[in-house]
């Protein structure tokens, strides 16, 4: 990836969003070590995990192109360039988009009355406001369309695109002996070009993303749970968060074989 950075346009928790100098419908996303839980309430650093996001994402994305799903991915992210990726420029739509295959998480907690790793079937699709102050708050689809955050069509559309990314995803986890639990992903609008105005998936795909249970066994997970869970945040508990994240990195780089 030889495209220079040019102003910053946007700073998350994680991340930091460039223009690409010479190139106004292209961004340069650039991963950061940061690590955080509770809408950023609990924060550290891990060397190198900038890197190894932006391995999982770049690997993520390039799978889901070549299996037909749209995204915002370009380019980089595994190359000289270490944690940054080329991107189409998208408006990014308000709402975090959560696929559930099995009960864990939030949802567990929403309904008592379903045991804790139980299959859903088929997958349920939930839509919640990125909205960190009110901690993303769940939001029905009919409030969505209230709003003007997305059409009835377009959330029809999240909604399909969210489940077949989530299914590619499965196969290839499954392929490995291992349970994808639960997906959140998020869209944009492209804007500029001959494509402007479609529903790309957009932001990234990594370790923060989803659960995944290796063996189908919660005990075993690699995802950002093992963070969540724990204790402290002293120097053995973040290695063992690195690790696994290194794992699940050169794990997905097999995704794009497929």
């Amino acid at each position: 990836m030889q495209q220079s950075k040019g102003a910053e346009i946007a700073r998350g928790k994680t991340k930091v969003l460039y223009e690409c100098a010479g190139e106004p419908e292209r961004l340069i996303v650039e991963q950061m070590d940061a690590i955080t839980a509770g809408d950023g309430a609990r924060r550290d650093v891990i060397s190198g995990k900038g890197r190894l996001a932006a391995l999982t994402t770049s690997r993520v994305f390039r799978f889901l192109n070549r299996r037909g799903l749209p995204t915002h991915y370009l380019g980089g992210g595994e190359d000289v360039d270490h944690n940054a990726m080329l991107v189409r420029r998208c408006a990014m739509i308000p709402l975090e988009v959560v696929v559930r295959r099995v009960v864990a998480g939030s949802y567990a907690r929403r309904n008592p009355g379903v045991p804790r790793g139980t299959r859903l079937e088929p997958h349920v699709v939930e839509f919640f406001l990125k909205d960190d102050e009110h901690h993303d708050p769940m939001i029905a689809v009919d409030e969505i369309v209230a709003r003007g955050i997305a059409s009835p069509q377009e959330v029809e559309r999240l909604g399909a695109l969210a489940r077949a990314t989530f299914d590619a995803l499965e196969e290839a986890w499954q392929d490995r002996n291992v349970t994808l639990v639960d997906l959140k992903v998020e869209f944009g609008r492209l804007t500029g070009g001959e494509r402007n105005g479609q529903l790309v998936l957009a932001d990234v795909v990594d370790n923060d993303s989803w659960r995944i249970w290796p063996q189908g066994r919660e005990e075993t997970m690699l995802d950002k749970q093992i963070y969540r869970n724990l204790a402290q945040s002293d120097a053995e508990g973040l290695a063992r968060v690195k690790r696994a994240y290194e794992e699940v990195a050169e794990a997905v780089a097999g995704f794009d074989s497929r």
